[in-house]
């Protein structure tokens, strides 16, 4: 009888079920008597190179040091966004969420806001192998040079396991051309002044959500200068810069963006350099008649003859002048 035969595919991986424990290593003469004992295994393919600085990290996390780790290992270009780690991990957004910020504040991950032109911003992530070197990246290519680490004190001794220990040798990392990463040039710290600078700085004041910077504000002030250039005063600036705003639970995530978008589009026109004409001062003839007495009653009446009578004068004397025609007649 022929043996039966089946052209399905076997699984990848067997199921647990029909998957066989893993045999238990030997122990060497030599093992510690307690705690982990590690079984060595060089790897050629698919592996990544952490530092104990991370994998030990002394204030970090089991969460964050594991999605730090996952993050490491991923090429460039992969989404690490809160909603793609969650989608990954069984963890919730709460959780992720607190490991990436553990892993921003300690100087692994690092998110920083590039222009792409066009009045555009982009906000793109850093992960840092080594948060101790300072790090400046441009997108405008060029190549990628990484400045040591000041000398900010002793770092933490991270215990490790017993026996020899092998030094790497220097291996060169390609980078892309993409990336240029320079020591960033410390700017003076110039405080703008002046009635402009006033009252960028006063419009928190109005409302807490428009906080501005320092460097915003030296960008907004030649805008707000122009408007002052324009007759326009303070507190018209402000009403126009503060008027239907967002609700209170609405938050304003770029202030100095909103601020300088109504100055661009709300800006006024130039007040007109002539006088403006009005109709009592066109022309003399239109100026109002003086007051002047009327010599029937004494009444003051407003005429530019000064032997003028009043309504009632000059009806009475016209009646007058007719019942003499009549008598006559």
């Amino acid at each position: 009888m022929a043996d039966p035969q089946s052209n399905a595919a076997l699984p990848a991986h067997p199921s647990p079920e029909r998957q066989s424990a893993p045999v238990p290593p030997e122990l060497p003469p030599d093992a510690p008597r307690s705690g982990v004992f590690h079984v060595r295994h060089r790897h050629t393919e698919r592996y990544t190179v952490v530092g104990n600085h991370l994998a030990q990290h002394p204030r970090l996390s089991a969460t964050a040091i594991g999605i730090g780790v996952h993050i490491q290992s991923l090429p460039d270009g992969a989404s690490v966004t809160i909603k793609a780690l969650t989608m990954r991990f069984p963890e919730g957004e709460v959780t992720i969420g607190r490991a990436l910020r553990e892993l921003e504040a300690a100087g692994y991950l690092v998110r920083r806001r590039v222009p792409l032109g066009g009045g555009r911003i982009s906000t793109r992530t850093f992960f840092l192998d080594h948060p101790g070197a300072v790090v400046g990246a441009s997108v405008h290519g060029g190549d990628l040079s990484v400045v040591a680490p000041a000398t900010a004190g002793p770092s933490p001794e991270v215990l490790s396991a017993p026996g020899p220990v092998a030094v790497p040798a220097p291996v060169e990392v390609s980078v892309p051309a993409s990336v240029r990463t320079r020591r960033a040039a410390a700017e003076p710290a110039t405080l703008p002044t002046g009635p402009a600078a006033d009252l960028l700085a006063r419009l928190r004041l109005a409302d807490t959500r428009l906080l501005l910077s320092e460097r915003d504000i030296r960008r907004l002030v030649p805008a707000v200068e122009i408007w002052l250039g324009r007759a326009a005063t303070p507190d018209q600036i402000t009403r126009t810069l503060t008027a239907g705003l967002p609700p209170e639970g609405d938050p304003i995530r770029h202030p100095a963006s909103f601020v300088e978008y109504r100055l661009t589009t709300l800006l006024p026109p130039p007040l007109p350099t002539e006088p403006l004409r009005t109709a009592t001062a066109a022309t003399p003839a239109a100026q109002r008649a003086p007051l002047v007495t009327c010599d029937g009653c004494e009444r003051a009446i407003r005429t530019h003859d000064p032997r003028a009578l009043c309504r009632d004068c000059r009806e009475r004397h016209d009646r007058g002048k007719a019942g003499a025609v009549h008598s006559a007649a």
